[in-house]
C-alpha cells in the first residue's frame, strides 16, 4: 500500500454525541484531517454530532454532494454525477494520505450501513492503510426510543430500503418476522401502502430523529406523510407478524368442521399453475383467481411470485413437503377460507395438483371441492423456443427418484426409447442426484442413434435464458442442473440449418421396428 497516511471510517452513532464510542472519540481527537458529507445548502449532521471532539487546527474536508433529490445535467444522469463526485472526493483525500496525514471520515450510524463512507472505502482501501470503526446504527436507537422488542428467539430480521418497488416491499414485509424500513421521506406513502398490503401496518412504529433532542415516535398509521424527514425509519416488531404466515410445518386442525353441523361450508381449494416464470405467461384466469383468495400456499420461490396485497396471507415452505402443504390448504378450506395452492409451470405436470388430491383422499377432506386451473408448462415453452420438437407423439418423464425407484425410471426410459417417442425430461439433476443424466444418456444410446437431436432449455423465460441444440452423444451431463428441461428427439426429429428443431407429424413407417 502506498503512502504513510492512515484512513479511518468512523461511525458516530445515530445522533446523540454521547453514543459515540470511546475509540471513535479518540481517533477524531487526534486526526489531522476530518472529512464529512453534506447536502447542497445544508449543514452536515455528522459534523454537528462530532464537532466537540475536533482538535485545534484540524483540516476539515467538506464533501458536498452535487445532487440529492434534484435533477442534474450530467450526461450520465444521477449515477454519473455521483460517480464523478466520489472520484473527486477520493482524490482530495488521497492527497492528504499521500502526505502522511491521518484522515478520519465521519459517518452517521455505522460506516458500512447505507452510508457514503463505503464509496470512499471502495476507492482508497486498496491504496492506504484503512480501519473501520463501527457505530451504533440508527435502527438500534429507534427500537430503544420506542422501547419495542424487535426480534426474539428464532425470529428473522429484515432491513429494507423504502425505495424498493412497492410490490417487492410488500412481499418482503409479509415474509419476514421483524423489519426495519430505512430511506423514507418521499417514499413514505408507498411504504405505508406496502405495510397495509402485507398486513403489517398495525403495530408498525415510526421513529424520527432517534436519539436526537427532536426525537419522536408514534404508530405509522398516525403519521402525516408531508412531515417525514430523511432522519426517520419504521420499526416492524416480530411480535406483530400474523401467526399463520410463512410457517412451513403448520397444519390447521379442524376436525369439528367436517360434519353436518359445521358452522361454515368448506371453501373450494384452487390449484394453480403460475407458468414458467414471466408475468406475461400467467393466464388471466389464474390471475383473477389469485385476486380473490385469502391464502396462497406453495414452494417458497413460487409463493414469492404472487404479489402481496391486503387481506392475503402467504404460506411458503421447502421443496419436499408437498402433502403437508396440501393438508394445510384443505384444513383452511374446511374453515371456509379461500385458498390457492400454487406451482410453477402447470400444476398438473409434476406439480401440486396430484399432491392435493393425494391429501384429499383422507376422509376428513371428502367435502372439500378442488379445482385445478392450468398454466403454461415448461415443456411447452422450451419446445416453442426450439421450434416444434413435440409436433409428433411425445412422452414426459421426471428423472427424480425421490418418489419412485430408479429401476422404474430406467424401465420407462427403455420403453419410451423402444416406442421411438420424443422425450421431455423434468428434474434432470440436483446437488444430491448427480448421475441420472449420464445414466439416461447411456440407456438411450443403446436404442437411438448418437446423432439424435437434443434440446437443452435453461431458465427459459427469464433473463438468464439459454437454449442449446446438441446431439445425444455430445450432451454433457455435467452441464445439466435443475434449471434445465431436456427434449430428446425421436428418430425422425430433425434440426434446420438455422438451428431450429422439429418433429414431423407423419410417421416414417420404414423405421418401424428399427
Amino acid at each position: 500500500m502506498s503512502g504513510a497516511g492512515r484512513l479511518y471510517g468512523v461511525g458516530l452513532g445515530p445522533g446523540d454525541p454521547e453514543l459515540i464510542t470511546l475509540k471513535a472519540a479518540r481517533l477524531i481527537g487526534s486526526a489531522d484531517v476530518v472529512a464529512y458529507h453534506q447536502g447542497v445548502g445544508k449543514q452536515s449532521n455528522a459534523r454537528r454530532i462530532a464537532v466537540g471532539l475536533f482538535p485545534d487546527g484540524v483540516v476539515e474536508e467538506v464533501l458536498q454532494y452535487p445532487v440529492t433529490t434534484g435533477t442534474t445535467n450530467h450526461p450520465g444522469g444521477y449515477a454519473g454525477a455521483m460517480a464523478d463526485f466520489y472520484e473527486e472526493c477520493a482524490g482530495r483525500l488521497a492527497t492528504h494520505l499521500e502526505a502522511g496525514r491521518t484522515v478520519v471520515i465521519l459517518a452517521e450510524g455505522d460506516p458500512l450501513f447505507y452510508g457514503s463512507y463505503m464509496y470512499m472505502h471502495d476507492r482508497l482501501a486498496d491504496r492506504f492503510q484503512t480501519e473501520v470503526v463501527p457505530g451504533v446504527p440508527a435502527f438500534a436507537a429507534a427500537t430503544a426510543a420506542a422501547a419495542s422488542p424487535l426480534v426474539r428467539l428464532t425470529d428473522v430480521l429484515t432491513i429494507l430500503p423504502g425505495t424498493l418497488p412497492e410490490p417487492e416491499l410488500a412481499r418482503r414485509l409479509a415474509d419476514t418476522d421483524g423489519a426495519i424500513i430505512m430511506k423514507l421521506g418521499r417514499t413514505f406513502p408507498a411504504v405505508v401502502s406496502a405495510l397495509r398490503q402485507a398486513g403489517r401496518l398495525d403495530g408498525a412504529l415510526y421513529v424520527e430523529r432517534a436519539s436526537m433532542p427532536e426525537q419522536r415516535w408514534m404508530p405509522v398509521a398516525d403519521v402525516d406523510p408531508s412531515s417525514v424527514p430523511y432522519f426517520s425509519l419504521i420499526v416492524v416488531p416480530g411480535d406483530t407478524k400474523p401467526a399463520l404466515r410463512g410457517r412451513e410445518n403448520l397444519v390447521v386442525s379442524a376436525p369439528s368442521l367436517t360434519g353436518p353441523d359445521s358452522p361454515v361450508p368448506p371453501a373450494e381449494v384452487l390449484v394453480l399453475g403460475l407458468g414458467p416464470g414471466p408475468d406475461r405467461w400467467l393466464t388471466p384466469e389464474v390471475s383473477e383467481a389469485l385476486a380473490g383468495v385469502q391464502h396462497v400456499i406453495g414452494y417458497a420461490p413460487y409463493v414469492d411470485r404472487v404479489p402481496q396485497r391486503e387481506g392475503l396471507t402467504r404460506h411458503a415452505s421447502g421443496n419436499t413437503v408437498e402433502v403437508d402443504r396440501a393438508r394445510l390448504a384443505l384444513d383452511l378450506a374446511l374453515k371456509g377460507e379461500r385458498v390457492a395452492v400454487v406451482s410453477g409451470g402447470d400444476a398438473g405436470i409434476f406439480g401440486m395438483a396430484a399432491a392435493v388430491f393425494e391429501a384429499a383422499d383422507d376422509e376428513p377432506y371428502a367435502a372439500v371441492p378442488i379445482r385445478v386451473l392450468p398454466g403454461l408448462s415448461a415443456v411447452q415453452v422450451v419446445a416453442a423456443r426450439a421450434g416444434a420438437p413435440i409436433g409428433g407423439d411425445f412422452a414426459v418423464m421426471s428423472l427424480s427418484d425421490r418418489l419412485k425407484p430408479w429401476s422404474l425410471i430406467e424401465k420407462r426410459l427403455r420403453a419410451v426409447a423402444d416406442a421411438d417417442l420424443v422425450l421431455a425430461l423434468y428434474n434432470p439433476r440436483s446437488r444430491s442426484r448427480t448421475t441420472q443424466v449420464a445414466d439416461m444418456q447411456r440407456i438411450l444410446l443403446e436404442h437411438r442413434s448418437a446423432e439424435t437431436v437434443v434440446v437443452v432449455g435453461r431458465d427459459v423465460g427469464r433473463s438468464e435464458e439459454s437454449l442449446l441444440v446438441t446431439t445425444l452423444a455430445e450432451l454433457d451431463p455435467d452441464t445439466i442442473d435443475m434449471k434445465c428441461l431436456l427434449l430428446i428427439g425421436a428418430g425422425d426429429t430433425r434440426a434446420t440449418a438455422a438451428g431450429q428443431v422439429w418433429t414431423p407429424r407423419f410417421a416414417d413407417l420404414s423405421r418401424e421396428g428399427s
